[in-house]
Protein backbone atom coordinates (compact mmCIF):
# COMPACT_ATOMS: atom_id res chain seq x y z
CA UNK A 1 0.00 0.00 0.00
CA UNK A 2 1.24 3.13 -0.91
CA UNK A 3 0.95 6.30 1.63
CA UNK A 4 -1.35 8.91 0.35
CA UNK A 5 -2.34 12.66 1.31
CA UNK A 6 -4.46 12.63 4.58
CA UNK A 7 -6.61 15.72 6.68
CA UNK A 8 -4.46 16.37 9.69
CA UNK A 9 -6.20 15.21 13.19
CA UNK A 10 -7.61 18.82 14.73
CA UNK A 11 -5.66 17.83 17.96
CA UNK A 12 -2.78 17.50 15.85
CA UNK A 13 -2.44 21.23 15.77
CA UNK A 14 -2.98 21.55 19.52
CA UNK A 15 0.67 20.34 19.52
CA UNK A 16 2.00 23.49 18.50
CA UNK A 17 -0.17 26.69 19.31
CA UNK A 18 -0.25 29.51 16.63
CA UNK A 19 1.24 27.27 13.92
CA UNK A 20 -0.23 28.29 10.59
CA UNK A 21 1.12 25.23 8.35
CA UNK A 22 0.00 21.06 8.79
CA UNK A 23 -0.45 18.40 6.76
CA UNK A 24 -0.62 14.39 6.63
CA UNK A 25 -0.19 11.13 4.92
CA UNK A 26 -1.33 8.15 5.86
CA UNK A 27 -1.51 4.51 5.25
CA UNK A 28 -3.30 1.33 6.17
CA UNK A 29 -1.00 -1.48 7.01
CA UNK A 30 -1.83 -5.00 8.71
CA UNK A 31 0.48 -5.26 11.58
CA UNK A 32 -1.35 -5.87 14.42
CA UNK A 33 1.53 -5.08 17.17
CA UNK A 34 2.96 -2.04 15.69
CA UNK A 35 2.35 1.07 18.16
CA UNK A 36 3.60 4.57 17.36
CA UNK A 37 7.43 4.03 19.01
CA UNK A 38 7.82 1.49 16.36
CA UNK A 39 6.27 3.07 13.29
CA UNK A 40 8.36 6.17 14.36
CA UNK A 41 11.14 4.38 14.59
CA UNK A 42 10.72 2.61 11.17
CA UNK A 43 9.79 6.01 9.65
CA UNK A 44 13.11 7.90 11.11
CA UNK A 45 15.32 5.12 10.86
CA UNK A 46 17.96 4.23 8.52
CA UNK A 47 17.27 7.09 5.75
CA UNK A 48 17.41 6.57 1.86
CA UNK A 49 21.01 7.94 0.31
CA UNK A 50 18.80 10.40 -1.49
CA UNK A 51 17.45 11.99 1.34
CA UNK A 52 20.66 11.66 3.78
CA UNK A 53 22.14 14.15 0.36
CA UNK A 54 19.49 16.23 0.43
CA UNK A 55 19.95 16.70 4.33
CA UNK A 56 23.47 17.49 3.88
CA UNK A 57 22.98 19.83 1.04
CA UNK A 58 20.46 21.66 3.62
CA UNK A 59 22.87 21.49 6.20
CA UNK A 60 25.35 23.27 4.39
CA UNK A 61 22.79 26.62 3.51
CA UNK A 62 21.27 26.66 7.06
CA UNK A 63 24.46 26.41 8.84
CA UNK A 64 26.10 29.25 7.33
CA UNK A 65 22.46 31.10 8.26
CA UNK A 66 23.16 30.21 11.83
CA UNK A 67 20.28 27.69 11.99
CA UNK A 68 20.33 24.31 13.60
CA UNK A 69 21.46 21.46 11.20
CA UNK A 70 19.87 17.92 11.56
CA UNK A 71 23.75 16.87 12.71
CA UNK A 72 24.43 19.02 14.76
CA UNK A 73 21.13 19.29 16.60
CA UNK A 74 22.51 17.60 19.84
CA UNK A 75 24.03 14.37 20.93
CA UNK A 76 22.09 11.38 19.70
CA UNK A 77 20.46 9.58 22.78
CA UNK A 78 17.03 7.78 23.80
CA UNK A 79 15.07 11.21 23.69
CA UNK A 80 15.67 10.87 19.99
CA UNK A 81 13.99 9.38 17.00
CA UNK A 82 16.22 9.51 14.35
CA UNK A 83 17.54 13.16 13.80
CA UNK A 84 14.90 14.56 15.61
CA UNK A 85 14.39 15.23 19.37
CA UNK A 86 11.10 13.16 20.90
CA UNK A 87 8.64 15.58 22.37
CA UNK A 88 6.50 13.14 24.09
CA UNK A 89 5.96 9.41 23.12
CA UNK A 90 2.95 6.34 24.36
CA UNK A 91 2.03 4.14 22.38
CA UNK A 92 -0.73 6.03 19.81
CA UNK A 93 1.66 9.00 19.30
CA UNK A 94 4.85 9.93 19.23
CA UNK A 95 6.06 13.42 18.60
CA UNK A 96 9.01 14.79 17.64
CA UNK A 97 10.24 18.21 16.99
CA UNK A 98 12.70 21.34 17.17
CA UNK A 99 12.12 25.38 18.14
CA UNK A 100 14.41 27.67 16.02
CA UNK A 101 14.61 30.99 15.29
CA UNK A 102 13.11 31.01 11.90
CA UNK A 103 10.50 28.23 12.47
CA UNK A 104 9.36 26.06 15.07
CA UNK A 105 7.84 22.25 13.90
CA UNK A 106 6.60 18.95 14.88
CA UNK A 107 6.18 15.63 13.71
CA UNK A 108 3.50 13.22 14.62
CA UNK A 109 3.41 9.75 13.83
CA UNK A 110 0.26 8.15 14.93
CA UNK A 111 -0.88 4.33 15.22
CA UNK A 112 -4.91 4.31 14.82
CA UNK A 113 -5.99 0.67 15.25
CA UNK A 114 -8.31 -0.21 11.90
CA UNK A 115 -10.56 -3.87 11.93
CA UNK A 116 -8.90 -6.27 12.76
CA UNK A 117 -5.03 -6.43 12.58
CA UNK A 118 -4.94 -3.11 10.39
CA UNK A 119 -3.99 -0.17 11.52
CA UNK A 120 -3.33 3.45 9.75
CA UNK A 121 0.14 5.16 10.47
CA UNK A 122 -0.09 8.89 10.05
CA UNK A 123 2.78 10.90 9.88
CA UNK A 124 1.45 14.83 10.54
CA UNK A 125 3.80 18.32 10.09
CA UNK A 126 2.44 20.94 12.12
CA UNK A 127 4.90 24.52 11.25
CA UNK A 128 4.96 27.80 12.73
CA UNK A 129 7.60 30.11 11.27
CA UNK A 130 8.78 33.35 13.52
CA UNK A 131 9.39 35.73 10.83
CA UNK A 132 9.17 36.19 7.11
CA UNK A 133 13.05 34.15 6.69
CA UNK A 134 10.97 31.28 8.28
CA UNK A 135 8.08 31.54 6.06
CA UNK A 136 10.40 31.38 3.05
CA UNK A 137 12.40 28.60 3.96
CA UNK A 138 8.82 26.45 4.25
CA UNK A 139 8.33 27.67 0.94
CA UNK A 140 11.64 26.36 0.05
CA UNK A 141 11.53 22.77 1.10
CA UNK A 142 7.95 22.54 0.50
CA UNK A 143 8.68 20.70 -2.81
CA UNK A 144 11.09 18.52 -1.00
CA UNK A 145 8.43 17.58 2.09
CA UNK A 146 5.92 16.43 -0.06
CA UNK A 147 8.45 13.52 -1.63
CA UNK A 148 10.09 12.86 1.59
CA UNK A 149 7.54 12.36 4.36
CA UNK A 150 5.94 9.89 1.72
CA UNK A 151 9.35 7.85 0.83
CA UNK A 152 9.71 7.69 5.30
CA UNK A 153 5.95 6.32 5.91
CA UNK A 154 6.26 3.79 3.12
CA UNK A 155 9.58 2.00 5.41
CA UNK A 156 6.68 1.56 7.91
CA UNK A 157 6.37 -1.54 5.58
CA UNK A 158 9.50 -2.27 4.16
CA UNK A 159 11.28 -2.00 7.63
CA UNK A 160 9.43 -4.49 8.70
CA UNK A 161 11.13 -7.82 10.86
Amino acid sequence: MRPTAATPEPSAMDLLPGATFSDAFSMDVDEAGLDAVGAANRVMGATPLWIRSLLAMRDAIVGRLGLKRSSGTGKLSSDRIGIFPCVSRDSRRVVLGLDDRHLDFRIAVDAQPMSGVRKRISVTTIVKPHNLFGRLYLACIMPFHKLIVPAMLRRVESART
